[in-house]
């Protein structure tokens, strides 16, 4: 595929194999099993699960390489948590996550199904022709030991790629000038990620915060005085995702038209099924993000 293509196909790849990884952050099964590996309730799992992969790193590290997050919210957890349990302990306990949270979204029938176990083998094969350079996140998870199991070795997949291609957004990012809170706010204000509350709480970002951001953007000329997205906003937007689709690219040329496809079908099918058998809960996400 030329590379045009490719763009295209990564972008729809990746919004059917997103849910397969993302679910784990709203699983139950992620609080019990994290918890029970040290941690501490509530948004510690999520930053110490996410971080583990590159060690005991500091609260400035996590929230340069996850981004959107208040820095204030990180440093409530990182590094304490590296106290409470080591990050070599903790992917294995995401990892027990991930298969109960699977086990109950999916179905057993799923779960060993010819389908899912081809879905497996396909992602794997799109993740190998991942690399590092410039991607901590994902460098960090790539030096995880791969699971034996069809659908955590999809799972796994579903994570490599997602980080690869979420470091290369943050790049985009980073060269568009858009910095954590201004990034967090206009894709909010597509109407196709969390709802605005939702975004705030969970990045813990204050209204004050929130609204000193805005204001900065309208000056800016990318929002208007409703909070929408001006035609330069959007634009911005619109030259982002294309710079991460492009930057996106590796693992669905090795992959191929044919086979990414086929990948695209069978995780259109395992995401829809999840969703509708709970994998998040109400009132996340805007209803344009369906």
């Amino acid at each position: 595929m030329d590379h045009a293509e490719a763009r295209g196909v990564a972008f729809r790849c990746h919004r059917v194999l997103e849910p397969l990884h993302s679910f784990v952050y709203f699983a139950p099964e992620a609080e019990q099993a994290l918890t029970e590996a040290g941690l501490r309730p509530g948004r510690m799992g999520y930053f110490a699960s996410r971080a583990a992969p590159m060690g005991t790193v500091s609260a400035g590290v996590v929230a340069a390489t996850f981004y959107n997050f208040n820095p204030e919210l990180v440093a409530r957890h990182i590094p304490r948590a590296w106290t409470l349990a080591t990050p070599e302990r903790i992917p294995p306990a995401r990892m027990a996550a991930a298969d109960a949270g699977l086990r109950r979204v999916l179905g057993e029938e799923l779960i060993t199904s010819p389908r899912l176990a081809e879905a497996a083998e396909l992602a794997r094969s799109a993740a190998s022709a991942c690399t590092a350079e410039g991607r901590p996140l994902y460098a960090g998870h790539a030096e995880l030991e791969w699971p034996s199991e069809p659908h955590l070795v999809l799972w796994h997949a579903a994570t490599l790629l997602r980080e690869y291609r979420g470091d290369g957004h943050i790049a985009a990012l980073v060269g568009h000038g858009l910095g954590g809170l201004a990034a967090l706010i206009t894709y909010t204000a597509t109407g196709k990620g969390f709802l605005e509350p939702v975004a705030k709480t969970s990045r813990g970002w204050s209204d004050e915060q929130w609204d000193a951001g805005v204001e900065d953007l309208r000056a800016q000329g990318l929002l208007d005085e409703d909070g929408r997205l001006t035609p330069e906003g959007t634009a911005l937007r619109e030259s982002l995702e294309e710079q991460t689709n492009a930057s996106a690219v590796a693992p669905w040329r090795h992959l191929g038209a044919e086979k990414a496809a086929r990948l695209h079908e069978l995780g259109r099918e395992l995401a829809r099924h999840a969703v509708a058998h709970g994998a998040f809960p109400d009132g996340i996400f805007a209803a344009t993000r369906a």
